[in-house]
């Protein structure tokens, strides 16, 4: 189902929340990936400040890798992605089916494939992934130009990043003790 919304990012008071934007799932064929960029520029259309372009090509090459690397290529699967404001940015979640592998960064720039999560590292914030008996969501987080810098005041990004991810992934108290992450490096 396609929610994009538009979102009043602050709540009464004074401190930001978290807030999904909007979330679809589509099946896992090669087809889907451009309905995948084409749902990412309109959830993110309205937000300023976020640089739609990078989220558009992170979420496409997540997709991407999903459908190619996961059980969401194969018969009946899906691939989900969540897009949830946080203070000063977004986070993407694209969930996939699950795979007996995980997430690699491949270090060869001259090889002929393989650099998508090459991009998510060098373009996003902070990336990471977070696996389940139901699948693995990899996630990204990008932070908006006028976004504040790093402080240890309550309420920016860094305080929603975890839970925000975790939120998709982990859906009982047992998946959510399996899960892992890795930040960019």
């Amino acid at each position: 189902m396609d929610t994009p919304a538009g979102c009043d990012r602050h709540t009464s008071g004074t401190r930001q929340r978290a807030a999904i934007l909007g979330s679809v799932t589509v099946p896992g064929s090669p087809e889907q990936v451009a309905g995948a960029r084409s749902f990412i520029a309109r959830t993110l259309a309205g937000i300023s400040g976020v640089d739609s372009d990078a989220a558009t090509l992170l979420t496409s090459e997540l997709v991407t890798n999903a459908i190619q690397h996961t059980d969401s290529g194969g018969p009946g699967g899906t691939v989900t992605i969540v897009v949830i404001g946080v203070p000063g940015g977004v986070l993407v979640e694209v969930v996939d089916d699950g795979s007996a592998g995980m997430p690699i960064v491949k270090g060869d720039l001259f090889a002929a494939e393989g650099h998508g999560l090459f991009l998510v590292q060098a373009l996003a914030a902070q990336w990471g992934y977070l696996r389940d008996p139901a699948g693995t969501t990899v996630w990204f987080h990008l932070t908006t130009v006028d976004a504040p810098a790093e402080t240890d005041e309550p309420g920016l990004a860094s305080d929603y990043l975890a839970p925000a991810a975790a939120s998709t992934a982990a859906r009982t108290p047992a998946q959510m003790a399996a899960t892992s992450s890795s930040p960019a490096t």
